[in-house]
């Protein structure tokens, strides 16, 4: 759970710090948080194993049940033909 903190900042430094968290593609508060973290030495916001499942949808293929065949097939018509010039 978050709790809302208020922090002032100088102007320049806060105008470089929204740069930096715009290099990085985060938001300011999102660069700040990450910063405090490094410094209490605790892990950034650890990413869900879960996150890499489900980003798609198959569209119903089933390639480990049907490795074999798609491999075959795709070595297959790159085979050269023997006994053939």
């Amino acid at each position: 759970m978050m709790s809302r903190s208020q922090i002032s900042l100088e102007s320049e430094v806060q105008r470089r710090a929204r740069k930096r968290a715009s290099d990085l593609g985060v938001s300011l508060a999102e660069y700040i948080r990450r910063l405090v973290a490094r410094d209490l030495g605790s892990s950034q916001t650890a990413i869900s194993p879960a996150a890499a499942f489900d980003l798609g949808s198959s569209g119903g293929s089933d390639v480990a049940r049907n490795r074999n065949a798609m491999v075959a097939e795709a070595f297959g018509s790159r085979r050269p033909k023997r006994g053939r010039p």
